[in-house]
């Protein structure tokens, strides 16, 4: 059974800079693509970025993109993301995704707000 623990989030004035990360246990983080995704409230769940098996590629949502970055260390079997630049509207849930396939596991979140 794969599990995934986020860590790292807290309060955090705009402007300012957080790094999570999402440690992988059961399997190594390279079986998977691993995303991040974030939940605000009243909001649907939002797709913010992703890590290729190869830990070669990367995407990330229009949103986040030039303020934050996904990376992993196999050696610690851990998934980052480091958040620069904060806005207000980064303000959610951020969880952890691991995906294969069509097998998805989920960690259960750490909260990320961002005051102005």
């Amino acid at each position: 059974q794969v599990q995934l623990v986020e860590s790292g989030g807290g309060v955090v004035e705009a402007g300012g800079s957080l790094r999570l990360s999402c440690v992988v246990s059961g399997r190594n983080v390279s079986d998977y693509s691993m995303d991040w995704f974030r939940r605000a409230p009243g909001k649907e769940r939002e797709w913010v970025a992703q890590i290729s098996r190869s830990g070669g590629v990367t995407h990330y949502a229009d949103s986040v993109k030039g303020r934050f970055t996904i990376s992993r260390d196999v050696a610690k079997n851990t998934v980052y993301l480091q958040m620069n630049s904060l806005k207000p509207e980064d303000t959610a849930v951020y969880l952890c995704n691991a995906f294969r396939g069509t097998t998805h596991f989920w960690g259960q979140g750490t909260q990320v707000t961002v005051s102005s």
